[in-house]
């Protein structure tokens, strides 16, 4: 079934966030991620003729993570090359430089490759929502803030658990080098649907990044709030400051009736 409206403003094109929306992480994943990301660097120095302790080697991962955070907390954001150097630098200042291109490349490689082997699982209820919605007639995006993780390497992953097909746009924050909430980085999801602001509604868990930044960049919301059991941060399951979204549903599942009756409620 088609959707059916004569009105130019309704909803024509879909957003979704990835992590936490349609890919469920959890801190042991992360964790493990981490360990296979310590353990490939540790080889990769070791080879080069360095050997770091991997406290050492950790306190760097760390220092890295917050600088990437840091710069994403200005809606920011960097290459995943970018993101590998600034993890070289924190083990010592200069040891990028020093480094034959073959211990970059295997650095490069555990970085990448940790999220395949420990992969976050898809959503129950994702592929069956990404196909009623295409079903229906709407155009599919994707917007999501990369982390530790390029968005090549999602785009691998979709294919394989059989959501990419889905999606008529993918931005990836380390591909355009702008992070949510920036309103920049969702106008180019929608420039590149072909769709204007008010035409669109934006899905997500994230009260700061997907709700407040989608209303400020003018499109709609649907706020999924997280399981409490996929998490520990409890405290994030309390609504954040800022515009509120336009509907809050209790599950994924809701998410195709949520936009349909925005649907028909054109601004």
């Amino acid at each position: 079934m088609s959707k059916e409206t004569n009105d130019p403003r309704a909803i024509k094109a879909v957003t979704f966030d990835l992590w936490q929306t349609l890919l469920l992480e959890d801190r042991d994943l992360g964790q493990r991620r981490a360990q296979l990301r310590i353990d490939g660097a540790t080889e990769a120095l070791r080879d080069a003729g360095h050997r770091f302790s991997q406290e050492h080697l950790w306190e760097a991962y760390r220092s890295c993570a917050n600088a990437c955070n840091a710069i994403r907390s200005r809606e920011r954001d960097i290459s995943f090359a970018e993101q590998v150097e600034i993890f070289i630098e924190q083990i010592r200042v200069g040891l990028s430089r020093e480094l034959p291109q073959r211990a970059v490349k295997g650095i490069a490689e555990a970085y990448d490759q940790a999220f395949l082997r420990f992969p976050s699982p898809l959503h129950a209820d994702a592929k069956a929502t990404l196909a009623e919605l295409k079903e229906k007639g709407y155009a599919l995006g994707l917007i999501s803030n990369t982390g530790m993780t390029p968005g090549a390497t999602f785009r691998v992953y979709m294919e394989r658990v059989g959501i990419l097909s889905f999606f008529d746009t993918l931005v990836f924050s380390d591909e355009v080098r702008l992070a949510k909430p920036s309103e920049k980085v969702f106008h180019l999801a929608l420039d590149a649907l072909g769709v204007s602001p008010d035409m669109a509604v934006h899905v997500g868990d994230d009260r700061a990044k997907d709700v407040a930044g989608a209303k400020l960049a003018g499109l709609r919301a649907i706020w999924v709030p997280r399981p409490r059991e996929s998490y520990h941060e409890l405290d994030l399951v309390t609504p954040a400051d800022g515009p509120p979204a336009d509907v809050t549903v209790g599950c994924l599942a809701e998410v195709v009736g949520a936009v349909e009756e925005l649907a028909h409620h054109p601004v």
